[in-house]
């Protein structure tokens, strides 16, 4: 009897080892690493539809959307699953497609079980572009056949806030919270729904409370500097805005726009002038010379 030959085929437990590597460097934030390991994988099994999302995923986040769509197309025409389609209309909208994205993403939300997070980023686009009516009935449909969905009620909420219904948003971010106290978005949404009420001494708490569990966050470093600006606190909302601004051009224009747009802010008749306060001179140029 002849030996058999080994197979050059991966193991599938290596093969799981590389797809569990790829996805923790993709958690990481580094898609180069999580792009070269989810292709190794598609090497070894064309089909398998978790390592074509670490790749399109990884893809996006470098800013190669345009590959990033032919590689979950054809995953998606290999085995429809709600997750790849998903991404594949992120991959569209980020191309610029906005209309394919939402008829995918509303592809997406027919597929059962349901997939909480067709609905939220289908919602989400919606109230993005103006349709919040229609956002809001995405997801409160999403909620109805997914009520665990946590992400899609702090969805729920800040489109409840940008309608301006603070109650409704204050209600959903605090039921988020007491499920779920550590959810950092809940956390900044429900700050600025304080925020907007006039309750800036307890908005800024949540601020704080955001920023300690997300550091790099800017945007809420920025809120948090309105928010103690609006209190008086002038030293240390100014200082506040300055780490923030060091962020880059995009952020030192927000910065500015924040030390004018608070009652006890500054007002600079220009941008160079706010830069300059902020300590990035050179950002806030950029910003004028694209304005």
């Amino acid at each position: 009897m002849s030996k058999r030959l080994p197979s050059s085929r991966p193991r599938p437990s290596a093969v799981n080892h590389t797809l569990d590597q790829a996805v923790i460097a993709l958690r990481a934030q580094q898609p180069a690493v999580a792009e070269r390991l989810a292709s190794d994988v598609l090497k070894a099994n064309r089909g398998n539809v978790m390592a074509a999302q670490v790749l399109g995923e990884a893809l996006l986040l470098q800013d190669r959307s345009a590959e990033a769509i032919g590689l979950l197309q054809r995953s998606a025409r290999r085995s429809p699953d709600p997750g790849t389609e998903t991404l594949l209309a992120m991959a569209l909208g980020a191309a610029g497609r906005g209309d394919e994205a939402l008829d995918q993403w509303r592809r997406a939300t027919t597929r059962r079980p349901a997939f909480p997070l067709a609905f939220l980023k289908l919602g989400e686009r919606l109230g993005e572009i103006g349709r919040v009516d229609e956002g809001i009935a995405v997801l409160e449909k999403g909620l109805a056949l997914a009520p665990d969905g946590i992400g899609l009620r702090v969805g729920l909420g800040f489109l409840h806030l940008r309608r301006h219904d603070r109650d409704m948003a204050r209600r959903l971010f605090l039921q988020v919270l007491a499920e779920a106290p550590e959810r950092h978005d809940a956390t900044v949404g429900l700050a600025r729904v304080m925020g907007a009420d006039g309750e800036h001494a307890a908005a800024a708490d949540l601020f704080r409370r955001a920023l300690a569990l997300r550091p790099e966050d800017a945007a809420t470093r920025i809120d948090l500097g309105k928010c103690l600006l609006e209190m008086g606190a002038r030293s240390a909302g100014e200082a506040t805005l300055r780490i923030a601004a060091r962020g880059g051009p995009q952020l030192a224009g927000l910065a500015v726009t924040a030390l004018a747009a608070t009652s006890h802010g500054r007002l600079f008749l220009r941008p160079s002038a706010a830069a300059e306060f902020l300590g990035v001179a050179k950002a806030a140029d950029r910003v004028q010379a694209r304005n």
